[in-house]
Formats: C-alpha cells, sequence, structure tokens
C-alpha cells in the first residue's frame, strides 16, 4: 500500500531522514521505534505533504504521490493523527470530529454513519460529545484526536505516539484501540515511543536511529533481539 524509497529530508541544512526506506502492505500494523530525533515523526509528516523529501519518492497503491499536497492525500486515503493530539480546544468534541469529515462536507448521512462508528468505538467521547475539548483529560483528547482520523475514513491511518504522556492503563487501553480499528481494515503505521507495546501490536518494525533505517524485522524478532532489547526495551 505505502512505499517510501531512498527519501531524503532537511530542515535547512540539517539532514534529518538519510535515504530511508519502508513499506507497509495492505492490512498490517507497522512500527517505527527509535530515540528521540531518530526521524520518525518526520517520516509521518513527510509521508503526509506536511514535509517535502529533498530527494526519494513516496508511493502509494503504487502511485507517485510526493508531490501531493496534505488535502489531496487525505482524498487519497492517508490520514494522521499528530504528536500531541492538537484537538481544537474551544470546539466541543461533536465539532472536531464533524472537521474530520470535512472531505465529506456533501454526505450527512455518511458522517452521521462514521460518527455513531467512532462513538461505538470511543464510548467515553459520546459521553462527553457536547463537552469542550479543551476541558477533557490527556486519554481523552486522544481519544479525539484517532477518532478525528477515522471521520476521513482513512485507508491508512498513521499515528504519531499516541501513548505519550499517558498512564499505564490508557496506554494498555489505547493499544487494544489501535488493534480494534486494524482488525476493521484500516492499515496503520504506528510512531511510538513506548516500543515495547508498539511491537506487540504490530506485523513488522523498523529501527531508526539519526534518521537512518538500521533494522527491519517481524515484531516478534525485534522483540528477541538483544541489541533492541538493550536500546529500547530497558533491558
Amino acid at each position: 500500500m505505502l512505499t517510501i524509497e531512498n527519501v531524503d529530508v532537511y530542515y535547512g541544512a540539517i539532514q534529518a531522514l538519510c535515504g530511508v526506506g519502508l513499506n507497509v502492505e495492505a492490512g498490517e500494523i507497522v512500527t517505527m521505534i527509535g530515540a528521540n530525533g531518530a526521524g520518525k515523526s518526520t517520516t509521518i509528516r513527510t509521508v503526509s505533504g506536511l514535509v517535502r523529501p529533498r530527494s526519494g519518492r513516496i508511493l502509494f497503491d503504487g502511485q507517485d504521490v510526493t508531490a501531493l499536497e496534505p488535502h489531496e492525500l487525505v482524498e487519497r486515503g492517508i490520514c494522521q493523527s499528530p504528536e500531541g493530539r492538537r484537538v481544537f480546544a474551544n470546539m466541543t468534541v461533536r465539532e472536531n470530529l464533524e472537521l474530520g469529515a470535512y472531505i465529506h462536507h456533501g454526505k450527512p448521512a455518511q458522517i452521521r454513519e462514521d460518527l455513531d462508528r467512532v462513538l461505538a468505538l470511543f464510548p467515553r467521547l459520546k459521553e462527553r460529545i457536547a463537552q469542550s475539548a479543551g476541558t477533557l483529560s490527556g486519554g481523552e483528547q486522544q481519544m479525539l484526536a484517532i477518532g478525528r482520523a477515522l471521520m476521513a475514513r482513512p485507508r491508512l491511518l498513521m499515528l504519531d505516539e499516541p501513548s505519550l504522556g499517558l498512564a499505564p492503563f490508557l496506554v494498555r487501553q489505547i493499544f487494544e484501540i489501535i488493534r480494534d480499528i486494524n482488525s476493521q481494515g484500516v492499515t496503520i503505521l504506528l510512531v511510538e515511543q513506548n516500543a515495547y507495546q508498539a511491537l506487540r501490536v504490530a506485523s513488522r518494525g523498523y529501527v531508526l536511529e539519526t534518521g537512518r533505517v538500521v533494522l527491519h524485522d517481524r515484531a516478534e524478532a525485534l522483540l528477541a533481539n538483544e541489541d533492541v532489547k538493550r536500546a529500547y526495551l530497558g533491558e
């Protein structure tokens, strides 16, 4: 579904990605792990069209989408739930979710159907549907950010640090929800500091260091890899 080929990205004179390549097959959960500054979020932002690569290309369903604008990529089925949640604090939960469906603005019945589906996935949001997003807890805001992305009916959902700053019981809940979303046919590319949880939920993983992919394997193999254990799993 997604192929990243030999992508270089710069922020000014600083190179953030160096020849990064990875692929995501339809129906998979693929995770990227690595230290802060390794290039994980930059990779997702490049796929989203928010950052432009200096070289290399990005293919989606075999078509080159490297030069497309972010809204065009959303229309193709690529959606991102950003690091830090980025909810609209002064708007209600319902309004935030409806904004996620902006590309379907002429289809009110579809939007209602999608809203019901998201609220079934996140019952906590249903309880707070008329509440301002800024008054939600961190875990609830993360649910809202993911739900907002789902309102666009993504085929590829990219999640950037979904467990960041959450209590352990909420982390477990978020990863259960990620499994549920994937079981509904949504392919997932996951960036996550919690390498153990990420590799438990994923089928394959990529390890990034200083803007380069240094290791790629099945998730079970990475969990058993001694170097990965020492560097990322606290063992």
